[in-house]
C-alpha cells in the first residue's frame, strides 16, 4: 500500500523539478537575449553574423527555426535609364455611359 502512494508522489516531484528547470532555462535565455554583453560571456563568438543559438533565436523572435538564407539574389540592372519621357494626359471615354446602367430602376413589384 505504501509503495502505491509513494510512486505518484515521486512522479509529481520529478515533473515539478523538470518544469521548474525548463522555466529557469527559458528565463535565463530570455535575459541573455536582452543583454549582448552577458551573451558574449557565454559565447565568445556571439558578435559574428553566422552565430546561431537559442539566445539569438529568442532575440530574433523565431523560436522554432532560424531565418532562412535568401535563395535568389536580385540582379543589378546592366543599363541605367537616363531619359524618362514626359507623360501626356489623354482623355478616355467612360465605358459605363454607353451601357446606360444608370437608367434602370428597381422592379415595380419589389
Amino acid at each position: 500500500m505504501q509503495r502505491q502512494l509513494m510512486q505518484p508522489l515521486a512522479t509529481s516531484v520529478i515533473r515539478g523539478a523538470i518544469a521548474s528547470w525548463v522555466c529557469a532555462a527559458f528565463l535565463l535565455a530570455l535575459g541573455l537575449s536582452v543583454s549582448p554583453r552577458w551573451h558574449e560571456l557565454v559565447h565568445p563568438d556571439a558578435k559574428f553574423a553566422q552565430h546561431e543559438c537559442v539566445i539569438t533565436l529568442i532575440g530574433s523572435g523565431s523560436y522554432q527555426q532560424a531565418t532562412p538564407a535568401p535563395l535568389v539574389v536580385t540582379p543589378v540592372p546592366a543599363l541605367q535609364f537616363c531619359f524618362i519621357p514626359a507623360l501626356r494626359p489623354v482623355w478616355v471615354a467612360s465605358p459605363f455611359l454607353g451601357a446606360r446602367i444608370f437608367e434602370h430602376a428597381p422592379p415595380a413589384l419589389a
